[in-house]
């Protein structure tokens, strides 16, 4: 269980943490939505494929805190996404998502960038856990 008096979704300075969902399904956008803004997380924006998503995150650069990104999606797809973010901003801090258990195209999202990654469907603990142990990394 979590602590609700301490919200897991605010920075050290009170300010939520910012995030970008990209994934094409809009129940698993919806999914993630509820459970990060649940902790006090703001969905700064969603984006239904890769190249959407690239062009959100240099639209949105340097307030995104944290990119969700789906693996598998039409068009430009994740790990393609990733890498074109990664390349533009080597902080990025990026965490994939993933229906199928391709243990190649997610080795290739890690030795491209990916901080993590998470397995659908999702579980809102996991979810919690994995986006908490990414952003501790970076802002504590």
């Amino acid at each position: 269980m979590s602590d609700k008096s301490v919200s897991r979704g605010m920075k050290p300075d009170g300010t939520p943490f910012k995030v970008l969902l990209v994934d094409d399904s809009m129940f698993v956008t919806k999914q993630l939505s509820r459970i990060l803004e649940a902790e006090g997380f703001e969905i700064l924006s969603t984006a239904s494929h890769g190249r959407e998503g690239v062009e959100k995150y240099l639209a949105y650069h340097p307030e995104v805190d944290l990119v969700t990104m789906d693996i598998t999606m039409p068009g430009m797809d994740g790990v393609s996404a990733l890498e074109k973010i990664i390349d533009f901003d080597s902080s990025a801090n990026v965490i994939m998502l993933t229906a199928l258990g391709n243990k190649d195209l997610i080795k290739r999202a890690i030795l491209s960038g990916a901080e993590a990654y998470l397995t659908k469907p999702l579980d809102s603990e996991k979810v919690l856990g994995c986006v908490s142990n990414v952003l501790q990394r970076k802002f504590n």
